[in-house]
């Protein structure tokens, strides 16, 4: 059971980092980050929906709890995928990536105000690890492109943001509601907050646009799917377990974009995104003990 839910899990990963390529593709068509991310939620919520309606057990709580933090959630993945495809148009799709999944430290530096957990030098030493993996990564350190690094490390920081607070509030979801319906809400409370910000006319370009076919590829595979995956593969393993398989996202999408876009990424960006990966993996192992 446990090599079928990290066998799920990666397959979720694999969803994800295609959905990255073909964000990328869509970037460079001229369409913007926003509006991608409209449209992956949009397919997202009808598939997440029709998962709903077809399970035999369907349980349509009324609560204003039931409802708050899957709408939350919806912010948090609204801004998460807004924000990632924003970097990827910035750097690339490895950078923006690797630099996605540095949302575990904003988790615990989010716990470490709260007082919901007790910082340690261990886990501020994965953090320091974590910086000094983002600087090497993203060419901060050269001084003749400090703004546009700091720039495309502040985008690419907020996917981050955006996606600790999915997780924090996904969790706090799962406690009240079925993953179906938690999903369903939190992908309709997406597209409401996405509507506010796209521009109409771009909105309703896509709909006769030869591109319709990315877009839809990129709502099933990159959303609904690939969430279906690893809702199914996190009932099977820990949640360290899925945590840390998930972060082959970064690796895969690197070798998609070598094969695929023609990509490449220096020996030191590749030694950055080692050490934010290893940091990342032993602090969440470390606080599932």
């Amino acid at each position: 059971m446990k090599i079928k839910g990290v066998a799920l899990i990666m397959l979720a990963a694999v969803g994800w980092g295609i959905g990255g390529m073909i964000a990328d593709t869509l970037l460079n068509k001229g369409w913007s980050p926003i509006v991608i991310s409209l449209y992956r939620g949009i397919i997202g919520f009808l598939t997440f929906f029709a998962w709903l309606l077809l399970s035999f057990k369907m349980h349509w709580c009324v609560t204003a709890r039931t409802y708050f933090w899957p709408l939350i959630a919806g912010v948090g993945v609204a801004g998460n995928s807004t924000f990632y495809f924003w970097s990827i148009q910035i750097s690339n799709v490895a950078v923006a990536a690797t630099l996605m999944y540095t949302a575990p430290v904003f988790v615990l530096l989010i716990s470490f105000l709260l007082g919901m957990e007790r910082a340690t030098w261990f886990k501020w030493s994965c953090v320091g690890g974590v910086v000094a993996g983002v600087v090497l990564l993203t060419d901060a350190y050269k001084t003749g492109i400090i703004t546009a690094s700091f720039s495309g490390i502040g985008i690419g920081l907020a996917s981050a943001l955006f996606y600790a607070l999915f997780i924090l509030a996904l969790k706090k979801a799962s406690a009240n509601g079925k993953p179906q319906f938690t999903l369903t809400v939190a992908f309709f409370s997406l597209c409401l907050v996405l509507l506010v910000f796209t521009d109409p006319k771009e909105g309703a370009a896509v709909l006769v646009s030869a591109d319709l076919g990315w877009f839809f590829l990129l709502g099933i595979v990159g959303a609904g799917i690939s969430f279906i995956l690893y809702i199914a593969g996190i009932r099977l393993v820990t949640a360290a377990t899925a945590s840390v398989v998930a972060m082959v996202e970064p690796v895969i999408v690197s070798l998609l974009g070598v094969l695929l876009l023609g990509e490449t990424m220096a020996a030191i960006q590749l030694l950055g995104m080692a050490i934010i990966l290893t940091a990342i993996t032993v602090l969440n192992l470390n606080r599932s003990l």
